[in-house]
């Protein structure tokens, strides 16, 4: 599975972004899909993922009611951010893991990240 996260940019705080990872590779419903990101001189994180059926999802406690993770039969998972505050500037990465969502980073497969940061 090849994963290409991809959306991020520059925008002001209480703006929205939607990020997007296309995936490539066979069985891409069998995955759980996630969202982690990581902020220069901290540890990766865990933002968001979503079962193989879309019927599990599981959100951090920092962007619940912000964000909204979804996937369609395109291969492709999104990531839609709201009300974007200067705390979530960071290097966005998504992965896929073989089993159901999980909020730790023991996925099989990562995507390169793409950058988002939010001006105040």
């Amino acid at each position: 599975v090849q994963l290409q996260a991809f959306g991020g940019g520059l925008v002001q705080a209480g703006g929205s972004l939607r990020l997007s990872c296309a995936a490539s590779g066979r069985q891409f419903s069998s995955y759980a899909m996630g969202w982690f990101r990581q902020a220069p001189g901290k540890e990766r994180e865990f933002v968001a993922a979503i079962s193989g059926s879309g019927d599990r999802i599981l959100y951090a406690d920092s962007v619940k009611g912000r964000f909204t993770i979804a996937r369609d039969n395109a291969k492709t998972v999104y990531l839609q951010m709201n009300s974007l505050k200067p705390e979530d500037t960071a290097v966005y990465f998504c992965a896929a893991r073989i089993g159901r969502p999980v909020s730790d980073l023991d996925q099989n497969y990562w995507g390169q990240g793409t950058l988002v940061t939010v001006s105040s």
